[in-house]
């Protein structure tokens, strides 16, 4: 048998030693930028850029935010660049190099036919990696198709889930979830319902920044995912229609409508999506208890399992007002119901040291969780001058949540009993939000932030259980809380970034105050009970890049996060996980501190080679206790002490041939976590994350994808082990009805493999568990384009106009 320890090492190494490999075989190059602007002068993002070289494809990027599109590495020769964005006429251009750095910009003119007719060329690798974040172009993917956004971070590089839901980024748990640059305020189960009722359809952009400036808000110590929607920036009125019908044990469907109309100075956007599925989850426990010479003294046979159905609805609209050529205004307005109906089944057997029944309790659980929400934006942005711009946003957010149960404990044998219970808890969370944003160009190559955000979040949850005894519904005061929770955050932040010759470097400082007021009002038997706390510190962050040549550059990024505790986590209150297991709440729990650094070699691009480092203070990790008898087991969250996570990851992306490009990513982490729980814990674990995303094009119609994911053995909490798991997907597409329509079909899971299984160490037990979801899907989809594009009067500007307005961008 293979030692995994000494495979884990050696795939390192060689990971290690490719980039340095590479480093010694760089080769001179050209450096292409092209800046791609509308006809208003404004950057074109989005449009696709081709390289052609004897008319063959090489490469292809697409034009980002700022209106720019780079080729690096480029060795002497002629090459021919295709420029095509929907609405607008194809341009291209040959540059010839023999070895140097090139700058252009193309300015792109309306096409002034109907938007059916237009042949959308460019298309966006379903990859890419950039400083500081990897992007996952979700459309590119065929296998995304009928998925939820969840099952696509599920499969995306570095990143893990677990079985509650938990998300991990780069081997390291702590994520904030952001929806178009706005945090969620939600986490737990709240945020996996969201994550996992939102469909991939309406989502255009995930951005997995693993090293966030200081523009963006502190918390998340393994980063931040920046889920982003579609949005359609031509001018006229156009839109896209998507549904898809997929099965796996059961059937699932999804359906998007997205609707744009941009003429003179209005843009207005309306974006709707449903989700019609029934889901399940098979899940099996078998728990051993221990006496003080570690002998057998029980064990429980837990299998289960989860159904039921799911309906969502997700609307966004608003309008956007040019009220000069300097100003611009916005609204936006948004809504999100999800109904989660449904119910569990499981049987609980004793068993004696040698496996033999003792006796069983049937247990059955009726659910009916709901969730609402509904938003509120207004922004706008105004241009002091051609180096100087300022932005502000105001949000309101509100949260509805509603979850009842229905407990029944049956007692299988003779003179048994039947116990049964009830649960009501509904929470209410109100979210105002309000930021500025101020930008300055200094000279050429200099940029300033400064920016200041508050963010005041009120949550009021109320937890009521009853019993049934006799045929009497009586309030279960030992479980019944009423917890309301205040949190405000208070942030200024500055950046600079410039660039010197070979060197470029961004800086920035961050300072966060918190404070937050929590109440737990008492009952007949329970106190009243308070508690405040008030903290804030500087967050700093950073890069440093050194290009050594046209091929080769080195990245040193380094940054400090923070990671506040929930308001579940803070609520003492205890809840139902089954007869045997119970949770609550830790109202002593301190925020957890990490500081990050990364080295990263960047060959050409298509290699990219990080070594990393986290040190994280007050490690969050569920913590197992004994209950009210041993054979209850109690979970809550505290700071377990510290934990160290070292890596070394590596990105290849290449086309080999025109007809087949590919992504490899791979992470590697040692972990190692100390802490204190009764006992001292010291728990080390060698991880390693492969992703790997194959992208085929066959003959001039049709599109495939072959893409796969695997874990080892990895581990997030000290006394909780993961076993391996792993995804192997595959899709198809083709454009129909004049390529105005596209048909696409995927098979996710193929293999069925992808489950959450382990080991978690309780205090005197063990219990391995195993967790199967409905995951093996396979789906068509089908998606129809529709709209006119107008052509609209062109705004004359010169070069060095455009180039300070993508400066601003």
């Amino acid at each position: 048998m293979i030692d995994t320890k000494k495979a884990i090492y050696f795939i390192a190494l060689i990971l290690l030693s490719t980039g340095f490999y590479t480093q010694t075989k760089a080769q001179s190059g050209g450096t292409l930028t092209l800046v791609v602007l509308n006809e208003k002068s404004q950057p074109a993002e989005g449009a696709g850029v081709k390289q052609l070289l004897a008319n063959k494809l090489i490469n292809s990027v697409i034009v980002n935010a700022k209106g720019m599109a780079g080729f690096e590495g480029l060795p002497a020769g002629s090459y021919t660049l295709t420029i095509s964005y929907t609405g607008y006429k194809e341009i291209t251009r040959n540059y010839t190099f023999p070895s140097n750095i090139y700058i252009d910009t193309i300015k792109l003119q309306p096409d002034n036919t109907n938007l059916q007719q237009v042949n959308i060329v460019a298309r966006a690798p379903a990859i890419e990696h950039k400083q500081g974040k990897t992007i996952v172009n979700v459309e590119a993917s065929v296998t995304n198709v009928g998925s939820t956004v969840l099952e696509v971070l599920e499969k995306s590089p570095g990143v893990t889930v677990d079985r509650n839901g938990g998300i991990a980024m780069q081997g390291k748990a702590g994520v904030l979830v952001m929806i178009d640059d706005k945090p969620t305020y939600l986490s737990g189960s709240d945020l996996n319902n969201l994550l996992s009722s939102m469909s991939s359809t309406n989502v255009s952009q995930i951005e997995l920044i693993t090293s966030p400036t200081a523009k963006y808000d502190a918390s998340g110590n393994a980063g931040i995912i920046n889920i982003k929607t579609k949005k359609n920036k031509q001018q006229g009125f156009n839109g896209s229609f998507t549904t898809s019908a997929g099965i796996g044990v059961y059937p699932k469907n999804s359906n998007s409508l997205i609707l744009n109309y941009r003429v003179g100075k209005v843009n207005m956007f309306f974006n709707y999506n449903a989700n019609i599925l029934k889901y399940l989850t098979d899940l099996y426990a078998f728990r051993k208890y221990y006496d003080a010479n570690n002998d057998i003294t029980a064990q429980l046979d837990q299998p289960g399992g989860f159904t039921g159905n799911l309906f969502n609805n997700i609307l966004k609209t608003g309008l956007d007002y040019t009220v000069s050529e300097k100003t611009t205004i916005g609204f936006a307005i948004g809504g999100i119901t999800v109904s989660r109906v449904g119910g569990n089944v499981g049987t609980a057997t004793w068993l004696n040291p040698a496996g033999v029944a003792d006796s069983s309790i049937y247990t059955t659980n009726n659910t009916n969780n709901q969730l609402r929400n509904g938003s509120v934006n207004l922004n706008a942005r105004h241009t002091i001058s051609k180096t100087q711009d300022l932005s502000a946003d105001f949000d309101y957010l509100h949260y509805t949540t509603t979850s009842t149960s229905d407990y029944d404990n049956r007692l299988l044998k003779a003179g048994g009993y039947d116990e049964q219970s009830r649960g009501h808890i509904p929470t209410t969370i109100n979210i105002t939000s309000g930021k500025i944003d101020y930008n300055q160009k200094i000279g050429k190559e200099t940029t300033f932030q400064s920016g200041w955000k508050s963010s005041m979040s009120k949550t009021d949850n109320l937890a009521s259980y009853q019993n049934l005894i006799g045929s009497t519904w009586v309030d279960d005061n030992n479980r019944n809380n009423h917890f309301v929770y205040a949190e405000d955050i208070h942030a200024l932040y500055s950046t600079i970034e410039s660039k010197y010759k070979k060197i470029s470097y961004q800086l920035g400082v961050r300072y966060e105050h918190t404070g937050y007021n929590a109440r737990q009002y008492g009952n007949a038997v329970q106190k009243d009970t308070a508690f405040t706390k008030n903290y804030g510190g500087f967050f700093p962050s950073g890069y440093l890049t050194f290009q050594v040549d046209t091929a080769n550059g080195f990245t040193l990024t380094v940054g400090r996060r923070i990671d506040r505790p929930i308001f579940q986590t803070l609520n003492p209150f205890l809840s139902i996980i089954n007869k045997y297991t119970y949770m609550t709440g830790n109202p002593f729990i301190l925020p957890q501190y990490t500081w990050n650094f990364e080295l990263s070699h960047q060959y050409k691009s298509w290699l990219t080679t990080t070594v990393s480092y986290s040190d994280i203070k007050n490690y969050f990790s569920q913590i197992f206790l004994n209950g009210a008898t041993t054979d209850i087991i109690l979970y809550t969250q505290g700071n377990v002490g510290h934990t160290s996570n070292f890596g070394v990851s590596s990105v290849v992306a290449l086309a080999p041939v025109h007809w087949w490009s590919f992504t490899f990513q791979a992470v590697y982490n040692h972990k190692q976590l100390k802490g204190f729980n009764g006992n001292t814990y010291t728990t080390s674990i060698d991880q390693l994350n492969v992703n790997l995303n194959n992208q085929f094009t066959i003959g001039k119609n049709y599109t495939a994808e072959l893409s796969g994911f695997y874990t080892t053995r990895a581990r997030n909490d000290v006394q909780e082990l993961l076993y391996p798991t792993g995804q192997l997907s595959a899709g198809i597409s083709r454009p129909i009805f004049n390529k105005k329509g596209t048909l696409k079909f995927t098979a996710r899971d193929i293999l069925y493999t992808n489950a959450m299984e382990g080991l978690t160490q309780f205090p005197n037990s063990t219990e391995y568990f195993i967790l199967k979801r409905d995951s093996r899907v396979y789906t068509l989809a089908f998606t129809y384009r529709f709209g006119k594009a107008y052509k609209t009067v062109k705004h004359q500007s010169g070069v060095s106009d455009e180039m300070q307005r993508v400066g601003n961008g």
